[in-house]
């Protein structure tokens, strides 16, 4: 690459540069469209399309909105020449829909062409020859005048013959080469082709704008396209074109900057396939002004089967990163895109949106028939805790709370980590379901019954080890309740600290969906529910989150037949159980049942009720409006100042503070 000193600048400068299409900030309707897929994309393939592919094709292109068809070369090949007849005998070729055929200003060729459209309903003609300093030069071997009067041959030849032919027609001629051609003796050669024809606004022509080889910057190409635009003659019957090739990676700025600079009309092809590195992309161009709030006029909304079927008839490839066709392109793998488009999607929903704003998404997924789910947020390793959400909502309605999301997407993204893979949406649904839903190694609840008197009281009926056991406990609310239950059989210690719930928005509308999060030495542990009850998910929710405490697996559970009962009695009679109570209802002497509470639970009995009475004044505190006062009668205290002591010292704040407190 150290010889680029051979190379110069192939392209001329208007005489007058002229700058009035920067003063355009965008465009504001689209131009004519017409596609060149069955005539230059065509012969840019290896296997060129056989005649029922081509019609295959044009069928595609008459559905997408295409009005103007170039459909081939005639006088190229016999394939070329029998697709044009048949479109016209098999009336193949709808009345709103125009042709073209390509020839160059050769007798024979121009003859050949006008054999080939004979009887068509409305073609366009479309002639060319070369203009440029290096073909003048190496190729034809002749000057400025003789390659005019190839032009104005060529032209008279077409006027002739269209008179002499059934057909309606339209003529378009072409510079060819235009990038390598004084821009001053371009036009002089498509003003002295005008003359021939002598066009007017009720029948126009065409003149075509080529950068064959595209060789400047597109700046340089709307300066140059503006001096013909202000210089040809009979501009008001004069439809000006382009047909941008990408030599230079340009077409679609270049194709933009000239609509600018006065272009009426585009040639392109889909996906921008053509010769050496293509055709100006019609489908990119098209969806730039459809992102921009202007219909292109053509229909791009099932992008994929388009796409597949121009795959399967040229047998080219569509690039996974070809804008807005692509499998990826609007595809986030990235945590912080994730994020930023989950959060912008939340935002539309929640504001009624009627523009398209997302980050990160230039258009609505949706207009060209992708998924959100499937085609927008994709997981691997990647990504984060936003996509990994977004994909359990979008593909099951699962709608994770906000301290659940770092840790569900880590543990997604260490799976894709190590399998090396992306994980589709049922992948991920399986690892959360395998870890917050399904997982109830130790214990599990198979039925609760409360009761509502002063609070709630809740009986659990607790399967662990193969053994049931029906345990009593009271709460500020029933979830609340199930959770003492559990601490009271298990002998543990945690906080009920999150809890979340919504209905599902996937599949069933009729299961309701709740998250728990249950805090153990400074640790979070998080457990989902699914059921068409909201009690019973929050239930099992709370199964799941207690479950993988560390403690749960080794903690010496009350299995003692005779302790659960004695620990039901008092949870049901505390406010003014005794002992006495106890030794009466279970046949025991004061000393032994004193004696077995402490060794079965770790407290004495006074402490025990005492225990039991506090976690009721706290729910009560929580859960109604009673005074202190009130509420130190009702949990067995006659002296509010003795319950206030009593509630310091066990929490650390009084009644009040505990109530006041977020």
């Amino acid at each position: 690459m150290k010889n680029c000193q051979k190379y110069e600048r192939g392209y001329f400068m208007p005489p007058e540069v002229t700058y009035d299409w920067v003063k355009k900030e965008y465009i504001d309707h689209a131009p004519i469209w017409c596609s060149v897929d069955l005539r230059d994309g065509n012969q840019a393939l290896i296997e060129p399309m056989s005649l029922e592919e081509k019609l295959e094709f044009f069928q595609m292109l008459v559905d997408i909105g295409f009005k103007e068809i170039e459909v081939g070369f005639p006088a190229a090949s016999e394939t070329e020449y029998q697709f044009m007849r048949t479109l016209i005998e098999k009336n193949m070729i709808p009345d709103d829909v125009t042709v073209q055929v390509l020839t160059q200003a050769r007798e024979h060729i121009i003859k050949r062409t006008f054999e080939a459209v004979k009887g068509a309903p409305h073609a366009v003609i479309h002639l060319y020859n070369s203009t440029s300093v290096a073909q003048r030069e190496q190729v034809f071997r002749k000057d400025k005048e003789e390659i005019k009067k190839i032009a104005i041959d060529g032209a008279e030849l077409l006027l002739k013959l269209a008179n002499e032919t059934d057909g309606n027609f339209t003529f378009q001629y072409s510079p060819e080469s235009f990038p390598g051609t004084e821009v001053d003796y371009a036009v002089d050669v498509c003003n002295a082709v005008l003359d021939v024809w002598k066009p007017t606004p009720e029948k126009k022509a065409i003149i075509n704008i080529p950068t064959t080889v595209e060789n400047a910057m597109p700046h340089v190409f709307a300066c140059q396209l503006e001096y013909v635009n202000k210089h040809l003659k009979y501009r008001d019957s004069v439809i000006l074109c382009l047909h941008p090739h990408n030599d230079r990676g340009c077409g679609v700025a270049t194709a933009e900057l000239g609509i600018l600079a006065g272009a009426e009309r585009i040639e392109g092809t889909l996906f921008g396939n053509g010769e050496r590195t293509g055709n100006v992309d019609v489908v990119t161009m098209g969806m730039n002004m459809f992102s921009h709030g202007v219909d292109p006029g053509l229909d791009f909304s099932n992008m994929k089967e388009i796409r597949e079927t121009y795959e399967r008839l040229t047998r080219m490839h569509v690039d996974p990163r070809q804008p807005y066709a692509g499998d990826l392109v609007f595809t986030a793998f990235s945590g912080s895109h994730q994020d930023a488009i989950a959060k912008g999607m939340a935002w539309r929903e929640e504001k009624k949106c009627d523009k398209w704003t997302v980050p990160y998404l230039p258009i609505d997924p949706q207009d060209v028939g992708r998924k959100y789910d499937s085609d927008v947020i994709r997981i691997n390793s990647q990504s984060g805790k936003g996509g990994v959400n977004y994909i359990l909502k979008q593909s099951h309605g699962i709608n994770l709370p906000k301290q659940m999301r770092e840790e569900v997407g880590y543990l997604v993204k260490d799976v894709s980590d190590k399998a090396h893979k992306e994980l589709n949406p049922e992948w991920v649904y399986q690892i959360f379901s395998d870890n917050y839903i399904n997982t109830k190694p130790v214990f599990h609840i198979d039925e609760c019954h409360f009761k509502q008197v002063d609070g709630i009281t809740a009986e659990a009926t607790i399967n662990h080890g193969g053994e049931r056991r029906v345990i009593t406990a009271t709460g500020n609310g029933r979830l609340d309740a199930v959770s003492n239950a559990i601490k009271q059989y298990f002998n543990i210690s945690y906080e009920l600290t999150f809890y979340e719930e919504h209905s599902l928005t996937k599949g069933s509308s009729s299961k309701a969906v709740a998250y728990v999060g249950v805090i153990c030495k400074g640790k979070t542990f998080w457990g989902t529910g699914i059921d068409p009850d909201i009690i019973k998910a929050s239930i099992e929710a709370l199964t799941v989150a207690v479950n993988k405490i560390d403690e749960i697996g080794s903690a010496k559970a009350c299995k003692d037949e005779r302790m659960l009962e004695i620990m039901n009695y008092i949870q049901a009679n505390y406010i003014d159980v005794t002992l006495d109570d106890l030794a009466e209802r279970f046949y025991l002497s004061k000393p032994y049942i004193s004696k077995y509470i402490k060794e079965k639970s770790g407290m004495t009995f006074g402490e025990l009720v005492k225990k039991i009475r506090m976690k009721k004044a706290k729910a009560l505190l929580k859960s109604s409006n009673m005074t202190v006062e009130n509420i130190a009668l009702t949990v067995g205290y006659q002296n509010v100042e003795h319950f206030n002591r009593l509630f310091k010292k066990a929490y650390q704040m009084t009644p009040m503070q505990y109530r006041n407190q977020k």
